[in-house]
């Protein structure tokens, strides 16, 4: 596991964090991105995880590319345009591809900037609670690139084309008021109280049974881009899963006794 994300298990709730305020968690290594893959694996397979909080050493969220490396030409930005093509596909472009194919649910804990690919990333997540100092920016086009990891996918369906468009063609900062006010955050907390809100969010997901979490995030995905009578069909065959499970007759049961339930993910 890269030492530039720490893994904190709590109860059912696994803590992300992105420990390389040097470079203000830039988003580069291909330890990174294996660290990346590696969390997803771990929390698909394990039923024990029901959520993720994904959040930001120091005092940033994360600042995207390292700007130092773009202008010295290193890494990821070395090379003839094919290279870099393919360097992208290898490289930044894995994390969104191991955080679509995230089954638990996804929060981002933004405890300050979240600029181009920090953005993106945040973007990534299910949902998203902001500190006070969470400022946002879609800010490619101020250093002369496009969104390399997926932003032109993922912000339009967030905040709408209208706005997506606005902070793409202009690069601009928002607070986090402002991105409340368009739906990018569901929720803007006082920084102190960022992780408490967001584990509270967390808890309040993981107390569910952990199949019916996963099958529910997979209906909402694919209902992004699959016709209706798609997710008809995958919400047929997941209910009839849904049915014989004894999380359900748990469930059923609790609710009759007015009780609190307790979900083994058989």
């Amino acid at each position: 596991m890269s030492n530039k994300l720490k893994l904190d298990l709590r109860e059912h709730v696994l803590v992300l964090t992105l420990d390389d305020p040097a470079t203000r968690n830039a988003l580069n290594g291909d330890d990174l991105y294996s660290a990346f893959e590696a969390v997803t694996e771990r929390c698909n397979s394990d039923l024990d995880i029901r959520a993720v909080v994904l959040t930001g050493e120091g005092p940033a969220f994360s600042s995207g590319g390292n700007v130092r490396d773009m202008r010295d030409k290193k890494g990821m930005f070395g090379g003839e345009p094919h290279e870099i093509a393919e360097q992208y596909r290898r490289g930044i472009q894995r994390i969104p591809r191991a955080l679509m194919n995230l089954d638990v649910p996804l929060i981002a804990a933004v405890n300050g900037p979240a600029i181009g690919a920090g953005c993106d990333l945040a973007c990534m997540c299910d949902m998203r609670i902001a500190s006070t100092r969470a400022t946002f920016a879609e800010s490619f086009v101020r250093v002369g690139i496009v969104a390399g990891d997926g932003g032109s996918w993922l912000l339009p369906r967030i905040v709408g084309y209208a706005r997506a468009a606005e902070m793409a063609f202009t690069g601009e900062a928002m607070d986090a008021k402002q991105a409340f006010n368009i739906g990018l955050v569901s929720k803007v907390v006082p920084h102190e109280k960022l992780m408490e809100s967001a584990l509270d969010l967390a808890l309040r997901i993981a107390c569910n049974p952990p199949h019916v979490l996963r099958w529910t995030k997979r209906l909402l995905k694919e209902s992004q881009h699959e016709r209706l009578d798609t997710i008809l069909g995958m919400a047929a065959t997941y209910q009839a899963l849904a049915h014989q499970t004894a999380d359900h007759a748990e469930a059923v049961a609790a609710m009759l006794e007015k009780r609190t339930p307790t979900f083994s993910g058989r």
